[in-house]
Protein backbone atom coordinates (compact mmCIF):
# COMPACT_ATOMS: atom_id res chain seq x y z
CA UNK A 1 0.00 0.00 0.00
CA UNK A 2 2.49 2.65 1.10
CA UNK A 3 5.24 1.48 -1.23
CA UNK A 4 3.17 2.23 -4.34
CA UNK A 5 3.74 5.55 -6.09
CA UNK A 6 0.01 6.20 -6.54
CA UNK A 7 -0.37 6.22 -2.77
CA UNK A 8 2.13 9.07 -2.63
CA UNK A 9 0.25 10.96 -5.35
CA UNK A 10 -3.07 10.47 -3.57
CA UNK A 11 -1.53 11.55 -0.26
CA UNK A 12 -0.32 14.74 -1.94
CA UNK A 13 -3.85 15.35 -3.28
CA UNK A 14 -5.25 14.85 0.22
CA UNK A 15 -2.77 17.25 1.76
CA UNK A 16 -3.14 19.86 -0.97
CA UNK A 17 -6.93 19.93 -0.82
CA UNK A 18 -7.24 19.33 2.92
CA UNK A 19 -4.76 21.89 4.26
CA UNK A 20 -3.75 24.49 1.68
CA UNK A 21 -7.17 26.10 0.97
CA UNK A 22 -7.40 27.12 4.60
CA UNK A 23 -4.02 28.89 4.56
CA UNK A 24 -3.86 30.25 1.00
CA UNK A 25 -6.39 32.86 -0.02
CA UNK A 26 -8.73 31.96 -2.86
CA UNK A 27 -9.34 35.55 -3.92
CA UNK A 28 -9.18 39.08 -2.57
CA UNK A 29 -12.35 41.14 -2.64
CA UNK A 30 -12.46 44.79 -3.62
CA UNK A 31 -12.28 46.03 -0.03
CA UNK A 32 -9.02 44.16 0.48
CA UNK A 33 -10.66 41.30 2.40
CA UNK A 34 -9.01 37.96 1.65
CA UNK A 35 -11.40 35.04 1.15
CA UNK A 36 -10.29 31.63 2.40
CA UNK A 37 -12.07 28.28 2.09
CA UNK A 38 -13.42 28.45 5.64
CA UNK A 39 -15.22 31.70 4.78
CA UNK A 40 -17.37 29.88 2.21
CA UNK A 41 -19.14 26.82 3.66
CA UNK A 42 -19.79 25.09 0.32
CA UNK A 43 -16.20 25.52 -0.79
CA UNK A 44 -14.86 24.05 2.41
CA UNK A 45 -17.26 21.10 2.05
CA UNK A 46 -16.05 20.47 -1.50
CA UNK A 47 -12.42 20.61 -0.41
CA UNK A 48 -13.16 18.19 2.43
CA UNK A 49 -14.97 15.86 0.02
CA UNK A 50 -11.95 15.88 -2.30
CA UNK A 51 -9.72 14.99 0.65
CA UNK A 52 -12.05 12.20 1.78
CA UNK A 53 -12.17 10.74 -1.74
CA UNK A 54 -8.37 10.74 -1.91
CA UNK A 55 -8.11 8.95 1.45
CA UNK A 56 -10.80 6.44 0.41
CA UNK A 57 -8.85 5.79 -2.76
CA UNK A 58 -5.69 5.14 -0.74
CA UNK A 59 -7.54 2.65 1.46
CA UNK A 60 -8.92 0.82 -1.62
CA UNK A 61 -5.43 -0.32 -2.67
CA UNK A 62 -6.51 -3.95 -3.15
CA UNK A 63 -9.28 -3.04 -5.59
CA UNK A 64 -7.45 -1.21 -8.34
CA UNK A 65 -10.46 -0.83 -10.64
CA UNK A 66 -12.55 0.76 -7.88
CA UNK A 67 -9.61 2.96 -6.95
CA UNK A 68 -9.42 4.09 -10.57
CA UNK A 69 -13.16 4.97 -10.58
CA UNK A 70 -12.92 6.89 -7.28
CA UNK A 71 -10.03 8.90 -8.72
CA UNK A 72 -12.11 9.69 -11.79
CA UNK A 73 -14.94 10.95 -9.57
CA UNK A 74 -12.42 13.04 -7.66
CA UNK A 75 -11.17 14.53 -10.95
CA UNK A 76 -14.73 15.43 -11.96
CA UNK A 77 -15.30 17.10 -8.58
CA UNK A 78 -12.06 19.05 -9.02
CA UNK A 79 -13.16 20.12 -12.51
CA UNK A 80 -16.46 21.42 -11.09
CA UNK A 81 -14.53 23.33 -8.43
CA UNK A 82 -12.19 24.75 -11.06
CA UNK A 83 -15.20 25.75 -13.17
CA UNK A 84 -16.70 27.53 -10.16
CA UNK A 85 -13.45 29.43 -9.62
CA UNK A 86 -13.33 30.47 -13.29
CA UNK A 87 -16.99 31.52 -13.16
CA UNK A 88 -16.37 33.44 -9.94
CA UNK A 89 -13.35 35.23 -11.34
CA UNK A 90 -15.04 36.17 -14.62
CA UNK A 91 -18.50 37.17 -13.39
CA UNK A 92 -17.64 40.07 -11.15
CA UNK A 93 -19.86 42.62 -12.82
CA UNK A 94 -20.12 46.23 -11.82
CA UNK A 95 -16.63 46.50 -10.36
CA UNK A 96 -14.56 49.54 -11.12
CA UNK A 97 -11.55 47.99 -9.44
CA UNK A 98 -10.42 44.56 -10.53
CA UNK A 99 -10.34 42.09 -7.65
CA UNK A 100 -7.28 39.91 -7.24
CA UNK A 101 -7.23 36.18 -7.73
CA UNK A 102 -5.49 34.21 -5.03
CA UNK A 103 -3.07 31.35 -5.41
CA UNK A 104 -5.68 29.07 -3.85
CA UNK A 105 -7.59 29.01 -7.14
CA UNK A 106 -4.85 26.78 -8.57
CA UNK A 107 -5.35 24.03 -5.99
CA UNK A 108 -7.82 22.05 -8.19
CA UNK A 109 -5.33 22.17 -11.08
CA UNK A 110 -2.58 20.62 -8.97
CA UNK A 111 -5.02 18.06 -7.60
CA UNK A 112 -6.09 17.04 -11.10
CA UNK A 113 -2.46 16.63 -12.18
CA UNK A 114 -1.66 14.36 -9.24
CA UNK A 115 -4.87 12.38 -9.75
CA UNK A 116 -3.95 11.78 -13.40
CA UNK A 117 -0.50 10.60 -12.31
CA UNK A 118 -2.08 8.28 -9.75
CA UNK A 119 -4.45 6.83 -12.36
CA UNK A 120 -1.52 6.22 -14.69
CA UNK A 121 0.29 4.31 -11.97
CA UNK A 122 -2.85 2.30 -11.14
CA UNK A 123 -3.27 1.42 -14.82
CA UNK A 124 0.35 0.36 -14.98
CA UNK A 125 -0.12 -1.91 -11.94
CA UNK A 126 -3.27 -3.40 -13.43
CA UNK A 127 -1.50 -4.10 -16.72
CA UNK A 128 1.36 -5.75 -14.86
CA UNK A 129 -1.00 -8.03 -12.94
CA UNK A 130 -2.84 -8.97 -16.14
CA UNK A 131 0.41 -9.80 -17.91
CA UNK A 132 1.51 -12.05 -15.04
CA UNK A 133 -1.87 -13.81 -15.11
CA UNK A 134 -1.41 -14.58 -18.81
CA UNK A 135 1.84 -16.41 -18.08
CA UNK A 136 0.15 -18.89 -15.75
Amino acid sequence: MIQRIQTLYLLIVGLISGILPFFLNLWVEVGGKEVFAQDEVMLSLVFYLITVLAVVSIVMYKKRQNQFVVNRLNMILNLFLLGFFVYRSLSLSGETVVSEKGIGMLIPVFSIVFLVLANRAIKKDEDLVKSVDRLR
